[in-house]
């Protein structure tokens, strides 16, 4: 598996969504009559994609829509929305800023500190539209939040940091018992972000009903850049597959895994389910939205760290409605747009019936797939030139 690189070290080769490709089998079937849902200990969704808990995607009004559409968008309990009373003019302050002022002004709005009346504020705002109310928050407020989060009647609780695990050392404040979490609150908890066989297998034992997978592949975060620190998301969702099926030989519980970031367009998020993935979680596709908070912004959700930021603000314009993004007709040529056909097309011409059925498609490493026969599309920067 590992090659040499030196006197005494090895390492592992790995790969992300460009060095791979899917092939076709004996069957195909009708993309209309494929199976795209999938659960959460129980929480039925019908759409696997996910838009991520980041304040230039999700807020009330497009976790709203993303659920009427059977998706799920994720509210961020640490950001703007929860610290903020009219959210929507900090957002437009941010979207306004030059290059420059950025990240400083990005910094400057996260220091203020989250109300906890906001909290079920907004939960209670989502669920009076009928949809799930799905939120996220970093570990070290997990405990309190959820003790709001789950009397305001949330569905999910995702707790999310750069790097989880179950044994984390710290002396400066109080740790996360992720056990005895999973174990107290009634509602299904998510963890991440993870990428490794032997972490997913620890965190699935600890009481996870969901994993996500992915670190520093979004496209607003600079997690590889500032600290070197990441697996490519194809190896990364095989890895986490593999103890996900292990675990579920082992304990007769199936915890579904999530791949997180890094898909930009259809065909990425086609080889994350081929790879293993029960569910994706999309940030930039969805920032590009008429409905998204953002306003043609991104930014990652370290990117307010006052002294590290591990993110940048990005510009990804507004392309198209929300509806328009996951079930098209697409207005771009690019692949970013009717992501819901893509992956129901892909399926049907694969020959998997349904999620789980993608998992066993044939991989293969195809490092020509972006560029074979593309020299047109380069040269004029269409498609998948561009």
């Amino acid at each position: 598996m590992a090659e040499w690189i030196g006197i005494g070290r090895r390492a592992r080769r790995c790969y992300g969504f460009d060095e791979v490709a899917l092939v076709p089998g004996m069957v195909t079937v009708n993309p209309n009559e494929v199976d795209i849902s999938c659960s959460i200990n129980g929480v039925k969704i019908g759409v696997p994609i996910f838009a991520a808990a980041m304040d230039g995607v999700v807020d009330v009004k497009f976790a709203v829509a993303m659920g009427q559409m059977g998706g799920i968008a994720v509210l961020n309990l640490d950001g703007i929305q929860t610290r903020y009373d009219n959210p929507a003019d900090v957002l437009i302050k941010i979207a306004n800023a030059s290059a420059e002022e950025a990240t400083k002004l990005v910094q400057s709005v996260y220091l203020k500190p989250v109300k906890e009346k906001l909290i079920a504020k907004r939960i209670k705002e989502i669920k009076s539209k009928k949809v799930p109310a799905v939120v996220s928050c970093i570990p070290q407020n997990a405990k309190r939040f959820a003790e709001i989060a789950q009397d305001a009647g949330c569905d999910i609780f995702v707790v999310q940091s750069t790097v989880a695990t179950v044994r984390h050392v710290a002396t400066e404040y109080k740790v996360l018992d992720i056990l005895k979490f999973c174990q107290e609150i009634k509602i299904p908890v998510i963890i991440g972000n993870c990428v490794t066989y032997e972490v997913a297998l620890e965190l699935m034992e600890a009481g996870a009903s969901g994993l996500l997978v992915g670190i520093g592949p979004g496209a607003a975060c600079t997690t590889r850049g500032v600290l070197g620190i990441g697996v490519p998301q194809i190896t990364s969702t095989v890895d986490t597959a593999a103890a996900r099926d292990y675990f579920y030989k082992k304990k007769g519980k199936y915890v579904p895994i999530i791949t997180d970031g890094g898909m930009r367009i259809g065909g990425e998020i086609c080889k994350a389910f081929a790879a293993g993935a029960d569910v994706v979680m999309v940030g930039s596709a969805f920032a590009k939205a008429k409905e998204a908070p953002g306003k043609g912004y991104h930014w990652g959700m370290a990117t307010s760290h006052a002294n590290l930021p591990r993110g940048t603000r990005i510009r990804v314009g507004t392309t198209g409605t929300l509806k328009e993004i996951l079930f098209g007709p697409a207005q771009v040529d690019d692949g970013s747009q009717n992501l819901v056909g893509a992956l129901r097309t892909s399926m049907g011409s694969l020959g998997a019936s349904n999620i789980k059925a993608m998992h066993d498609v044939e991989i293969i490493m195809a490092p020509s797939i972006q560029t074979e026969g593309k020299m047109f599309q380069v040269g004029q920067r269409v498609g998948m030139g561009k």
